[in-house]
């Protein structure tokens, strides 16, 4: 029986655990380039005992960015970037993944700490944004896309195979695709924003032809050997969205193509969605859903942070990943708490020898809260004890 703390190999890629670390935007790539404070923050999950971390969602197009100061991968320079990432996570025991996308009618925003509108049409660093459908989003949101041409979403398919292609010579081991929260891809499945006549619009065929091509363009770039997923919006908690029944038929159809495991998220294209954001695991069924119908694996996100609960869903084969973002960065050890709550035998051993040689000398009894904060008597040093 799988646990939180059982291997998971897809493909020729194996997870250490089931604990992967969200792709969580830092807003802090001048350029598109990320910097020492990506190390730093992607780094320490990795230290922390993590199975995988996913780099934030990448842009493959400068018009794809979120903001002017969101990472990119449409250029080498970023790639070289990117690089240093890959190895540190690779050297701890980590798997590196990274979340290619285009923000589409959400991008060109200011960073949420400034209010996370649009910048106006005529702002220097503003952008014209792209979509299914000319219609905006609503809210602070409220700049209109313009509608992609044929020609527009041939090259964007050829943009994210070459993203791929960039990903894999920086020494990336997932590739996920984000089709979720109202990004570009995302905006094509759901009924709300893709309001097109086309091929590419419609039924379900149609909405999903985007992401069929998407997909085809970036497995014959990214290698047969490494796994890939697709972060996507199951339903938009809003009426008139795509159904879960929607939903299962399109990861049964890109499961053949190439597709390894659904990230299960929401849709994010509605201003009047009811999410239900207080729910524990509310996600969760969904993906179970998925999983069960279509046959492939799955990840759940949102309100896992309770180790039991994240333990119970893996265990009851209703996900195979758990997707973490707030705890990771409440308590960057969360996997060592986790282990120690669920009686683990040496949890101190998920993290590398410079902690972990120490750590265990000196274990202290019990676990006393969420943030991995322990009490009880130490063991007295002796006096080979380092400083």
């Amino acid at each position: 029986m799988a646990s939180l703390f059982s291997e998971l190999q897809v493909r020729d890629v194996t997870l250490r655990n089931r604990i992967a670390v969200s792709p969580m935007t830092q807003f802090s790539s001048p350029d598109g380039l990320v910097t020492d404070w990506h190390l730093a923050h992607l780094g320490s999950k990795a230290a922390g005992g993590a199975g995988m971390v996913m780099v934030e969602q990448v842009a493959v197009a400068p018009e794809g960015r979120m903001s002017t100061t969101c990472a990119g991968l449409w250029n080498d320079e970023q790639g070289e970037a990117l690089a240093r990432i890959a190895r540190f996570v690779r050297s701890v025991g980590c798997v590196p993944g990274i979340q290619l996308g285009h923000s589409g009618r959400r991008g060109c925003v200011e960073p949420p700490w400034l209010g996370g509108g649009h910048l106006p049409a005529d702002h220097p660093d503003a952008w014209e944004m792209i979509g299914p459908s000319a219609l905006p989003f609503g809210g602070v949101m409220h700049r209109t896309p313009r509608e992609m041409t044929r020609d527009d979403i041939a090259a964007m398919a050829g943009a994210y195979a070459a993203a791929a292609r960039r990903a894999r010579e920086a020494g990336f081991e997932w590739l996920e695709i984000h089709a979720a929260h109202g990004f570009l891809l995302s905006s094509f499945f759901s009924p709300l924003s893709n309001h097109r006549t086309d091929e590419y619009g419609g039924d379900f065929t149609g909405r999903s032809r985007f992401l069929v091509e998407v997909v085809e363009a970036v497995r014959a770039e990214w290698p047969e050997r490494l796994p890939l997923s697709m972060r996507f919006g199951v339903t938009e908690f809003a009426p008139g969205s795509q159904t879960i029944e929607d939903s299962v038929a399109l990861a049964r159809l890109l499961k053949p193509k190439g597709l390894d495991l659904v990230d299960v998220s929401f849709g994010g294209n509605s201003g009047q969605a009811q999410t239900p954001w207080e729910a524990e695991g509310f996600m969760v069924p969904a993906a179970e859903r998925i999983r069960r119908e279509a046959d492939i694996l799955t990840a759940a996100n949102w309100n896992l942070a309770d180790p039991h609960f994240a333990d119970a869903i893996v265990r009851e084969a209703r996900v195979d990943v758990v997707m973490l973002g707030r705890p990771m960065l409440a308590n960057p050890h969360w996997p060592v708490y986790a282990a120690m709550v669920l009686g683990q035998e040496r949890p101190y051993d998920l993290l590398p020898v410079q902690f972990s040689t120490w750590l265990n000398k000196y274990q202290r009894s019990r676990v006393n809260d969420g943030f991995g904060h322990i009490t009880g008597r130490a063991a007295e040093p002796d006096a080979a004890a380092a400083e």
